[in-house]
């Protein structure tokens, strides 16, 4: 038991840590919206992990089947669509500083909310997170003892889940201390490095989708 959740501790960390959009999304968030909004947006994240742990674990022969099968490009192309769409978006957008405190700047549920919306849909359009959580738990599977696997498995999930969820805090605190050094320049300059990070992410998953329907 104690193997498994040393390794549970360790699988959230690097899941944590690993750079991509959502890495840089949660980092702007919190230097230019404060601690409250990033975490927000992180639930969002959190939620759509949670919905990808039960359908990788629930149907996992089928869902293993259908992400390595021929259809599995499909993945790839309607994510890195919504990635582009994303990632436009937030080139567009003009960020303005922020004034006045943290409650101010998202004063209303609304608000919130709509974070959480953006997290969990760029982390929902990511295939590469059910091809993790599927090796996550299948890796799980075989370290446990079948005769108590699902409560093993349900053990080490949840070490994960809170290892990467206490990083990311530390992470929008962290960034958060920043917020006096950041110039509007230097606001911009990060909006517009997320943009194109998205937007480079959907590239990339497009051209993987268009090229695992190509060698079909």
């Amino acid at each position: 038991m104690l193997d498994l959740v040393l390794k549970g501790i360790v699988t959230g960390f690097i899941l944590s840590i690993m750079i991509g959009p959502v890495f840089f999304i949660l980092l702007e968030t919190s230097i230019r919206k404060g601690v409250r909004s990033a975490l927000a947006f992180d639930l969002g994240v959190l939620l759509s992990d949670l919905i990808y742990i039960i359908i990788a674990y629930v149907f996992y022969a089928q869902v293993a089947k259908l992400t390595s099968g021929d259809k599995s490009y499909i993945f790839q192309l309607v994510g890195g669509f919504i990635f582009i769409i994303f990632g436009v978006v937030t080139l567009m957008k003009k960020p303005k500083p922020e004034t006045g405190n943290e409650a101010e700047m998202v004063n209303q549920t609304r608000d919130y909310l709509m974070l959480g919306l953006k997290g969990f849909l760029l982390n929902f359009a990511n295939p590469a997170v059910i091809f993790y959580w599927l090796t996550v738990i299948a890796f799980g599977i075989k370290q446990t003892d079948s005769s108590n696997m699902d409560q093993n498995v349900l053990i080490y999930v949840a070490i994960i889940i809170m290892t990467f969820f206490s990083v990311d805090i530390l992470k929008i605190v962290g960034a958060k201390k920043l917020r006096p050094f950041i110039t509007d320049k230097v606001l911009m300059g990060l909006n517009r490095l997320t943009g194109i990070i998205i937007v480079c992410a959907g590239l990339y998953m497009i051209f993987n989708g268009i090229r695992a329907w190509y060698e079909l």
